[in-house]
């Protein structure tokens, strides 16, 4: 890959961290320690609230470790790009699609192979 679309694609993986990071951040901080009103009270008023906050806060948490874990991809990707090994697939060590790196820049595999992992993920044992 040339050195202007590894450029071209470091700029986007970093606008894509930090933009992650600061939805994780808002997540945890909006989501920890706060009932469904706001109220930084831990005492419920009524035993529906404390299944709805209960549900919020573990939905709010889940979706900051999803976040959590692209945040890692995008920083391997990085790493990819520091030792030439970016947009190369890591099954199959063909090139990876420049189109599939737009939609996904931390993409690690070809469509094909990507394609063959799901698929034995859902084969039925």
């Amino acid at each position: 890959m040339r050195k202007s679309e590894l450029e071209k694609f470091k700029k986007k993986l970093l606008e894509l961290k930090s933009e992650l990071f600061s939805g994780i951040q808002s997540l945890q901080s909006m989501n920890l320690g706060k009932n469904q009103s706001g109220d930084l009270s831990v005492v419920p008023k009524h035993m529906a609230d404390v299944g709805t906050d209960n549900y919020d806060r573990e939905f709010y948490l889940n979706l900051a470790e999803e976040e959590r874990e692209h945040f890692f991809m995008i920083e391997k990707a990085l790493e990819r790009i520091e030792t030439k090994g970016y947009g190369i697939c890591e099954e199959c060590d063909k090139k990876i699609n420049e189109k599939r790196l737009e939609a996904v820049p931390y993409a690690t595999m070809c469509i094909p192979c990507q394609e063959k992992q799901e698929q034995e993920v859902m084969r039925p044992r």
